[in-house]
């Protein structure tokens, strides 16, 4: 099983967002989907920023009972649903669907996934659906169902208690081991933003909080 250097996952997370900014590993490939953000580096690892536009808001984060524009319930059997019957925000799981259908496409599978935001959300379906670790920075959540599921603990979930991203939506849950930190200062409406996270994890490793390297659980 592959293990990666949270500083290092950290540092990946924050220039996701203009890849030319990665030196090591290199970006090998780069999802060419208009709306989806993910980066494929040396050694399979995959990146996937958050959003970076209007759309990506509209079309994923904000559609979390939608599909095609009309408002599901909840017991209708046309919601997304995991192999494992897992009930997902179906906005995060058409993203992370995208990912999937683009790695088959290459031939490859991930060794390794990190996500921030948006992303983070992707992740947690993507290391379950994989079986593989990932660490998920600044996390929506995911799950609309609860309970254990098979490589639920996959993914490390890193979170500031100043930001409210990590808390959204309201009646989902996370994918994975979850630290939430709390910071000091707080940077409340800033707190999103990935420098911040790096920050927060220096200090909960400093604390004992946070390990120094994450392997899946």
């Amino acid at each position: 099983m592959v293990q990666f250097s949270l500083e290092d996952a950290g540092k990946l997370a924050e220039a996701s967002y203009n890849s030319i900014n990665i030196v090591s590993p290199r970006v090998m490939r780069s999802c060419p989907h208009h709306d989806v953000q993910a980066h494929l580096l040396e050694g399979n690892i995959l990146l996937l920023p958050g959003s970076n536009s209007v759309r990506d808001y509209l079309r994923y984060n904000l559609r979390p009972l939608l599909l095609g524009h009309k408002r599901l319930k909840l017991s209708d059997d046309s919601l997304a649903k995991g192999s494992s019957g897992t009930i997902w925000h179906q906005g995060f799981l058409a993203y992370a669907a995208v990912v999937a259908d683009w790695l088959i496409k290459e031939r490859v599978t991930p060794t390794f996934i990190i996500g921030h935001s948006l992303g983070a959300a992707a992740a947690q379906v993507l290391t379950k659906s994989y079986g593989v670790p990932g660490i998920g920075f600044a996390a929506p959540r995911p799950r609309h169902t609860r309970g254990p599921i098979k490589n639920g603990k996959m993914c490390l979930i890193i979170n500031r208690q100043d930001d409210v991203v990590p808390n959204l939506p309201g009646a989902f849950h996370h994918v994975g081991q979850v630290t939430a930190l709390l910071p000091n200062p707080k940077h409340r409406f800033l707190a999103h933003k990935m420098s911040h996270y790096r920050d927060i994890v220096e200090v909960g490793q400093i604390t004992g909080r946070l390990p120094t390297h994450w392997a899946g659980s």
